[in-house]
């Protein structure tokens, strides 16, 4: 069943975040930009501030090597042995659903992300 206020909720979400993207490529500062369009400061910290909310409740945390870590929800750590850890790692496989995404260690981190949620989205 299609949830029409999520469906809502995620239009509203992705277009501040494109007002925020836009803002930040301007280089102007958040007053200038919102009195150059003509937008209440207090809109513009209110949807920021349901943006970064809307981003944290899909990281959760868990504890890698006696520290917590934060992970995506639906995302798994997995442990390397000793052997492993201590070799040199060139490569990571991340599997999402029935997807795999095989990435080297110098792959552009907003690139991988973008990738994975597109994944996470057909899932």
């Amino acid at each position: 069943m299609i949830n029409t206020r999520e469906i809502a909720t995620e239009y509203r979400l992705s277009h501040w975040s494109g007002i925020m993207e836009d803002r930040n490529a301007s280089g102007m500062s958040v007053k200038a930009y919102c009195e150059s369009i003509g937008l209440h400061q207090n809109v513009y910290y209110y949807w920021q501030r349901r943006l970064r909310e809307a981003a944290c409740k899909e990281l959760l945390p868990v504890p890698i090597n006696g520290k917590k870590a934060i992970v995506p929800s639906g995302w798994t750590v997995c442990n390397t042995s000793q052997s492993q850890a201590s070799s040199q790692i060139n490569e990571v496989i991340i599997e999402i659903g029935k997807s795999r995404v095989v990435a080297t260690v110098d792959i552009d981190m907003s690139k991988l992300r973008d990738v994975c949620q597109m994944l996470m989205s057909l899932c």
